[in-house]
């Protein structure tokens, strides 16, 4: 059982994806490593140094992250979920959209 310091078991299993390149994509490393590849890691995990499938010396690189807002549907999904979704008209008075 987890002591009282001990962190939530939600976030020993949330690991962010690291990308990699050939450290010299010109002279050495397989397709694998030369266009880039993608590698789930825990945080406290020492980086890459060479990739997993040839032994080619990688860099890990930096990208910028995922954020943004999607269309995908999710007024469709709250709203069939039974959530109300409410659009500010002023202040303390709100207009319910579904």
């Amino acid at each position: 059982m987890p002591g009282p310091t001990s962190p939530p078991q939600v976030m020993n299993k949330a690991m962010p994806i690291y990308e990699y390149i050939a450290g010299d994509p010109d002279q050495q490393g397989c397709d694998h490593c030369r266009k880039g590849f993608e590698q789930l890691q825990r945080m406290s995990d020492q980086p890459l140094a060479q990739c997993p499938r040839c032994g080619a010396p990688v860099i890990k690189v930096i990208s910028a992250p995922a954020v943004g807002r999607s269309e995908s549907g999710y007024d469709h999904r709250a709203k069939a979920a039974g959530f109300h979704k409410l659009k500010r008209l002023g202040k303390g008075e709100y207009e319910k959209k579904y």
